[in-house]
């Protein structure tokens, strides 16, 4: 299964990933269109910044996933390709969802009085945030390669100060 990864050391703290996902979370599905719509967008991303490292933050639809556990509805549900998505209709607003995520990136949309998470654009082949990306610190990558290409980059290291 593809996941987003996240690069930190190539992270300029632009934004452009949040930008992506409130945009394709519009209604309009463009940026001047968005600016404009009542209520505005709402980002599913969230960029923060600590002491010299910048990084993105989202949901990592958990293989055990805490926010699934806690949702007392059902609104909360994974899908056929393993994301942890949502059914707005029966969310009622508890909040139980957002206390339980690890990662805080469960917002809730004080106008709905719904909660907000990542779908993972599952629309897309490319999540807009990962498309808009500029430096590359998000990309989609398969988590069974992951490891390998860790371990390339360690001997591509090594090499280097050798």
């Amino acid at each position: 299964m593809d996941q987003v990864y996240v690069r930190p050391e190539r992270c300029m703290g632009c934004r452009s990933c949040e930008i992506a996902c409130a945009v394709q979370h519009s209604r309009s599905k463009t940026l001047f269109g968005a600016i404009r719509e009542e209520p505005l967008p709402q980002k599913r991303i969230f960029v923060e910044a600590a002491e010299k490292i910048r990084m993105a933050v989202f949901c990592r639809h958990c293989d055990d996933a805490p926010c699934l556990a806690a949702c007392i509805t059902g609104c909360l549900y994974r899908d056929e390709k393993g994301f942890v998505r949502r059914k707005i209709e029966r969310c009622i607003g508890c909040w139980s969802c957002i206390m339980a995520c690890p990662f805080g990136v469960i917002i809730r949309d004080r106008r709905k009085r719904t909660a907000v998470k990542c779908d993972r654009c599952h629309e897309l082949d490319v999540p807009a945030c990962v498309a808009a990306c500029p430096t590359r610190a998000l990309v989609l990558v398969d988590v069974d390669a992951l490891p390998k290409e860790k371990r390339r980059q360690v001997v591509l290291r090594e090499a280097e100060g050798a």
